[in-house]
């Protein structure tokens, strides 16, 4: 099995790699074995198509996606001994040589055809996973050289792609003219409320997060912490600092407060939405009518 998550320079999408598991699934169930050939950028553990290629198959099938195309025209031409079927394909060209090169189509779209439903639809549903806003400070030249926001980000980057879950990045930076920034705190909120976990490296992710009764994973990117050590203070809420540009946030550490963040953290965040606001702004009404 092929689909455009099979190409190097290919584009694996999460409809493509869901129709490819429908199909899978069917096919499985219909007692037929078979292989699927991956990206070796998207998954370099799986079988690429150099791999596959030294292999005795019977059938090729092309999965979902437009069916033209060179690199599909490559597909016929490093498979000339297969039966080639696409499935799931929209055709827009029907004089295309990447269609011509297919023994059998059955499209879910094209000049002639009926429309058919896609084939991601039917996917086998995975298991639930938690939704993560990840809200990153920008490099912050105050702090001088004790800022390690790269270095921070780069750890938690790397650590935030081994963890099976969905991913929603979340810019406290409002703008009114580009819908892809929140336009007021309201909106920002309201995304918020949709995460069962933020993980922040910025004072107000930690903030918005327990406004709205969601769990922080914190990290201070400033060495020996600063304002965001600070304010998890003055909330009681853990923070993970780092003390030494040589050190990084322990992935033992990171793990065991994400499992905290989303069992006791999630009760806890609860409790402090509840809690009350800060004495600031009474502080300052009484600081300017004092004669």
């Amino acid at each position: 099995m092929t689909g455009w998550f099979s190409f190097l320079h290919g584009e694996a999408t999460a409809g493509d790699v869901g129709a490819a598991e429908t199909v899978c699934a069917r096919l499985g169930a219909a007692g037929i074995p078979h292989d699927v050939a991956w990206s070796p950028v998207f998954r370099p553990e799986g079988m690429d198509l150099e791999e596959a290629e030294g292999r005795d198959y019977s059938d090729l099938v092309f999965v979902c996606g437009p069916a033209g195309g060179e690199q599909i025209r490559d597909l016929h031409r490093r498979f000339p001994h297969c039966r080639r079927v696409a499935v799931g394909v929209s055709v827009v060209d029907v004089e295309d040589p990447a269609f011509l090169g297919f023994h059998d189509v059955l499209p879910r779209d094209g000049p002639r055809e009926r429309p058919q439903r896609d084939l991601a639809h039917g996917a086998p549903p995975g298991s639930p996973l938690p939704v993560v806003g990840v809200t990153a400070a920008p490099r912050q030249p105050e702090y001088g050289g004790c800022s390690n926001h790269e270095r921070v980000h780069e750890v938690l980057g790397g650590w935030l792609v081994d963890k099976d879950c969905a991913r929603l990045p979340l810019d406290t930076r409002l703008d009114r003219r580009d819908w892809e920034h929140c336009a007021s705190p309201a909106q920002f909120d309201a995304l918020v409320r949709r995460t069962d976990l933020v993980v922040t490296t910025r004072l107000h992710g930690l903030v918005l997060a327990l406004r709205n009764g969601v769990p922080a994973l914190v990290v201070d990117p400033v060495l020996g912490g600063a304002k965001v050590t600070a304010q998890a203070r003055a909330w009681a809420w853990p923070v993970l600092t780092v003390t030494d540009s040589e050190r990084e946030p322990a992935p033992e550490s990171l793990d065991r407060w994400w499992d905290w963040c989303l069992t006791e953290g999630a009760r806890e965040a609860t409790l402090r939405a509840a809690e009350p606001v800060s004495p600031l702004a009474d502080r300052l009404v009484a600081a300017l009518k004092r004669k």
